[in-house]
């Protein structure tokens, strides 16, 4: 099996309404799990996942997510609390010695904007003439219904998608749609994909497996440690009742064997793994990883 090493990348963060991140869950409950601002709102990151397979010269980069980017205008950034002018996503790829030139898949769970802006430029770079999606040499990946769901959109989550995105995606003529659990041109031997709809139709979860476990990035499904409790769910979801059946789905195999769960929205955490479900609801996150940050972690 290749040598698997997963890295956490953090793109630029937001300030989101607190209500609307907790769904259903009193403020008196979530403003213990995190402090807001005075408007309410909680910190978010954008996290991503960089996995590094096999060895060099043949080592291959796979980036899952882009985070929200800096593309927004100044009036829709600061609705969507978005403070970073500059790519905070390139810029800590670059720190850590890489160019979005070497990067050679990108794997999107869905289409959302806090997900999937970051593959385009700053929006001083727009401006000045620049729109082309960024990883130039990469080929996107995402699943097939989330894929059609970003091309007709309800009116509900209309919002959450980025206009042309799609459209440029396809004109790269390097997307590759996933409709199963693997997919032939995505290193099959470690990685492997699960979907969920609660959140947004076809949402698509990788799973990495490497000899010492599992990681997956769990994105909106559980977007951190506090949405791992099963009845804690999002405003923007779009059907709750959905996300808590998949969690339980998800939990009967992540938790016996002991899989890591990535978080692409914790603001301090950027994965654990979950011990038990208690009275079928509460989940004991294991003590030693809630502070894990992922420098590096080897699979």
């Amino acid at each position: 099996m290749n040598s698997v090493n997963i890295t956490s990348i953090e793109g630029n963060r937001q300030w989101l309404d607190g209500g609307s991140m907790f769904g259903n869950v009193p403020r008196p409950v979530w403003e213990k799990w995190t402090k807001p601002d005075s408007l309410g709102r909680i910190e978010l990151a954008c996290r991503a996942m960089l996995v590094l397979v096999g060895e060099q010269p043949d080592q291959k980069l796979i980036l899952c997510e882009t985070g929200i980017g800096a593309f927004f205008d100044p009036t829709l950034a600061e609705r969507y609390g978005v403070c970073e002018k500059d790519h905070r996503l390139l810029a800590n790829l670059q720190a850590a010695g890489i160019s979005p030139d070497d990067i050679d898949f990108v794997i999107l769970s869905h289409l959302h904007f806090d997900h999937a802006g970051g593959i385009l430029p700053t929006f001083g770079e727009i401006q000045s003439g620049n729109s082309d999606v960024l990883f130039r040499n990469a080929k996107y990946v995402t699943g097939k219904q989330a894929f059609e769901r970003a091309v007709h959109p309800h009116v509900r989550d209309r919002a959450s998608f980025i206009p042309g995105l799609a459209d440029k995606l396809s004109a790269s003529g390097r997307l590759i749609l996933v409709d199963g659990e693997t997919h032939p041109d995505v290193i099959p031997e470690v990685f492997s994909f699960r979907f969920s709809d609660g959140h947004t139709p076809g949402q698509m979860h990788t799973v990495v497996s490497g000899a010492q476990g599992k990681m997956i990035f769990a994105g909106d499904l559980i977007p951190g440690r506090a949405w791992a409790h099963l009845p804690v769910t999002m405003g923007y979801d779009r059907f709750p009742e959905q996300v808590i059946n998949e969690k339980e789905d998800l939990y009967r195999l992540a938790i016996p064997e002991q899989w890591w769960i990535f978080y692409t929205h914790d603001a301090s955490c950027a994965a654990s793994r979950l011990e038990s479900v208690a009275e079928g609801s509460r989940v004991k996150i294991r003590p030693w990883d809630e502070q894990a940050v992922l420098a590096l972690f080897k699979l």
